[in-house]
């Protein structure tokens, strides 16, 4: 009966029912099964709102939504052209940058390239980038803001870790941390590409007006980054506090100072965060009471014992980490492998000795290029309606990228430091 059931379940998935259904029909049917009364999942879901980072998810979604609806994306393109341009492969880098830092706040690669790259694939056409370098950058860079505070998947996997009673603390002030170096790992290798590549680009001159009138334009938004991971950073703020200042300061300056969002439209853009948002919650609340049960049922452990008899060393089990990662990034949206996969991965790779805090990083870098892995990486498929190409064009131009962005992954999966030393020295 429970296997019957199970395969049911595994058709309607592939039928394309809601994923939050599928979780919370196997967790009930677990408990069913336990003899356990299934108000505990009902009492499983509501432990999200005990959760004090709770309030930085919608908070920090609708920030990004207001940065998003505004012309702040062209100001911060404008402002690193000015800052830049005269580099080898400066625009290249401006949109390396620009697509990092919006991404880290709007914590979805997808809408990078809806957003940003209508502005920067013909400005790279019109500066002479070639169109398969400047597709592939279009295409890759939406997801490298994925490192960087305040992105969602960090906040969501310190929250789904903190529940799994490691005996380790996971603060979300760590996880940050954690990304920064990684991050810019990714960042500093793509941009040395970019510049390679490039080397025979025709250069812009440095000029000081130019560069004045950009950073008077995007004077407003300048400090936000700088002081709510500063606050983060220092202590000042709790994430919960920095959460509030960002969506408070971005809503002052988009809607009163630059008044680009008019307030009748201000509705619409707080229901589009808020399905975001609402769509994470119900997945996260019931993967909880599922996460309880198969705590309850020992399966973790089961499954570490299982692992353990195929793969002896930890080294041989962080390689088919990375396989298995880099697949599940093209099958599943970061959110949905988030809480589907680090209850059962994370007590496994504990018991191989790998650090938490590093398994967060290596789990979101992979599933960063997951997203552009061929042959269905989701951005491959937004970038090709996006830019009216075929989607076998988008594979033969992400493909450089691609396994630029799978050495760093390796670097970063084998050298525990990069993730760890920010952390462990703050």
């Amino acid at each position: 009966m429970i296997g019957i059931t199970t395969l049911l379940l595994v058709l309607l998935a592939l039928m394309g029912a809601p994923l939050f259904t599928i979780i919370a029909a196997s967790a009930m049917l677990g408990f069913y099964h336990s003899e356990i009364d299934q108000s505990v999942v009902a009492i499983e879901f509501f432990r999200i709102a005990e959760m004090p980072v709770l309030l930085a998810i919608p908070l920090f979604t609708f920030a990004g939504y207001l940065l998003s609806e505004s012309q702040a994306p062209q100001r911060l393109v404008r402002l690193t052209q000015a800052l830049l341009g005269w580099l080898p492969g400066g625009l290249a880098i401006i949109a390396l940058i620009a697509c990092a830092l919006f991404t880290a706040f709007t914590g979805a690669s997808g809408v990078t390239i809806v957003a940003l790259g209508a502005l920067l694939y013909p400005a790279l056409q019109q500066a002479g980038y070639s169109d398969s370098f400047s597709l592939g950058l279009v295409t890759t860079s939406g997801s490298l803001g994925l490192l960087f505070a305040p992105a969602l998947p960090l906040i969501l996997y310190a929250v789904i870790a903190q529940q799994l009673g490691i005996g380790q603390e996971i603060t979300v002030n760590a996880m940050f941390l954690a990304g920064i170096l990684p991050g810019l790992l990714m960042l500093v290798m793509l941009t040395i590409w970019s510049i390679w590549s490039n080397r025979a680009q025709p250069l812009t001159h440095f000029s000081w007006s130019e560069a004045r009138a950009a950073l008077m334009d995007a004077g407003w938004e300048i400090p936000l980054p700088l002081v709510v991971l500063g606050g983060v950073y220092s202590g000042f703020f709790a994430i919960s506090e920095a959460a509030a200042v960002t969506a408070g300061y971005a809503l002052l300056v988009e809607v009163v100072v630059k008044r680009e969002i008019p307030l009748k439209k201000l509705p619409a853009v707080m229901r589009e965060s808020m399905v975001l948002v609402g769509g994470i919650l119900l997945i996260l609340g019931v993967s909880l009471a599922s996460t309880n049960y198969l705590i309850d049922a020992q399966v973790p452990s089961r499954l570490f014992v299982w692992i353990k008899e195929l793969v002896s060393g930890k080294y041989a089990f962080l390689i088919l980490l990375n396989l298995f990662l880099l697949l599940l990034g093209t099958m599943l949206d970061i959110f949905s492998a988030l809480v589907l996969m680090v209850p059962l991965l994370l007590p496994v790779a504990i018991g191989y000795a790998v650090d938490p805090v590093h398994l967060g990083i290596i789990f979101l870098a992979n599933m960063q290029i997951g997203y552009f892995t061929p042959p269905v990486g989701m951005n491959l498929f937004i970038a090709s309606y996006r830019f009216g190409k075929p989607i076998t064009q988008l594979y033969r131009a992400t493909l450089a990228w691609f396994l630029i962005l799978l050495s760093a992954v390796l670097i970063i999966t084998y050298w525990p430091w990069l993730s760890l030393g920010l952390a462990r020295s703050l």
